[in-house]
């Protein structure tokens, strides 16, 4: 897990699908998805924020937690629809950095987040491991966490 892959919001863009697929090259096993290097290394000020927070937007903050509307409306819809779905919580992940610094925050990321079959990343966007679990993801290419493969 690397700093430069948490996003203002508090995305670890090194568990989004859009970044492992660029990361494992996935589009050449016959996807059409497309690749993302992560927010703060394109030189964005997270994707999802910038068009309603103008700090966030501008880069005037680091993380959404320096803000004094922390957690504004559009973070707790993006933090809900994330815990439902994706099993996670920006707000937390914002909530431990600002209380607990970045390097326990990557270590804490690094041990939920690590495949225990090969070592690689697993991704929050459906529960696998792109590196040995890709068939699944061949399978059945909307996959969500848990489901059967079809």
């Amino acid at each position: 897990m690397r700093e430069e892959l948490i996003a203002p919001c508090g995305m670890n863009c090194g568990l989004c699908i859009s970044y492992q697929f660029r990361e494992n090259d996935l589009n050449r096993k016959g996807f059409h998805r497309t690749y993302c290097p992560g927010c703060i290394p394109r030189g964005k000020n997270c994707t999802y924020m910038k068009s309603s927070c103008r700090k966030v937007g501008e880069g005037r903050v680091r993380f959404c937690f320096e803000c004094e509307d922390f957690p504004c409306k559009r973070l707790k819809a993006l933090d809900k629809r994330y815990c439902t779905k994706y099993h996670m919580s920006m707000i937390d992940n914002l909530g431990f950095i600002k209380e607990n610094g970045m390097a326990s925050f990557l270590k804490k990321e690094e041990s939920k987040w690590t495949c225990p079959k090969c070592g690689g990343t697993i991704c929050c966007h459906n529960g696998l491991c792109l590196q040995c679990n890709i068939d699944t993801l061949i399978k059945n290419r909307k996959y969500r966490w848990n489901e059967e493969t079809k």
